[in-house]
């Protein structure tokens, strides 16, 4: 589905326009997501996840490398295919227009079409992230963050896209309702065989997700592994991240746990 091929990024640096001096923020990154996989980026503050994030999704080009999906460059595929890519961001308040109701948010990318036909796409869509049909008429301030990130999902999945970018979408809620969230995304990658690229700092919330996990240290990809074999990882970055969430030595016995729970 995705390919990114020795993809480099860099930007100038402030002040440092006349000496030509660049902050290198990606580096040769190169991964691959089959249909129907969902794939976890991990790494921390300023390792370069937004920007690898930005250009896969066409708004931004890399210095150097390529981005492909199915086979067509970025810019390509999604003129062919209007509406199969969509993405969920970090920052739900602001990510939608606070002067529309939930009904509207969710139609804003939907073709034109009848009255009567967007409101029981709504309302579908509505259902498909559990939440109540009765919200439609409901303003942004009137919800909970986890109602308004479901809104949000639910706008995403509206044009029914194969390919869906999540932007450290959980990392503004409270850990309850990002479980709640968790199960909702795994449900709907199933139901609608989504693609995911899930970009996220925690790494625990990735394993209970994803497929399998990139991890993405200074702007590189310095270890991939399948989700359920986190207990093989050799580089030492992936190693002490690991560590940070549980014991290295328990990792593989943890992992098939949730490997058994979650699958």
């Amino acid at each position: 589905m995705l390919e990114v091929n020795d993809v480099h990024k860099h930007y100038n640096k402030a002040g440092a326009w006349l000496r030509r001096e660049r902050q290198e923020v990606l580096r040769g990154v190169s991964f691959s997501i089959r249909q129907g996989e969902c794939a976890g980026l991990v790494g921390e503050s300023g390792s370069g996840k937004s920007t690898l994030s930005r250009i896969v999704m066409g708004l931004e080009a890399p210095a150097s490398g390529t981005v492909r999906l199915e086979g067509e460059a970025i810019a390509v595929w999604k003129k062919r295919n209007r509406g199969q890519m969509s993405v969920v961001f970090q920052d739900y308040t602001t990510s939608v227009n606070s002067r529309f109701t939930v009904s509207d948010i969710i139609a804003e990318p939907l073709e034109k079409g009848g009255k009567e036909i967007k409101e029981r796409r709504i309302r579908n869509l509505l259902e498909q992230v559990e939440l109540s049909p009765l919200l439609s008429n409901r303003y942004p301030h009137e919800l909970s963050g986890g109602q308004l990130q479901r809104v949000c999902i639910a706008r995403a999945i509206s044009t029914q896209p194969r390919f869906v970018v999540l932007d450290e979408a959980l990392s503004s809620l409270d850990v309850s309702v990002q479980a709640q969230v968790l199960l909702l995304l795994r449900q709907l990658k199933q139901e609608l065989n989504l693609t995911y690229l899930f970009i996220a700092h925690d790494l625990q919330t990735i394993t209970n997700l994803c497929d399998k996990v990139l991890f993405l240290y200074k702007g590189t990809i310095v270890e991939t592994l399948p989700s359920s074999q986190l207990y093989g990882a050799k580089n030492e970055y992936a190693r002490r991240l690991l560590n940070s969430v549980i014991a290295f030595e328990g990792v593989g016995r943890e992992c098939e746990k949730e490997a058994g729970r979650w699958r």
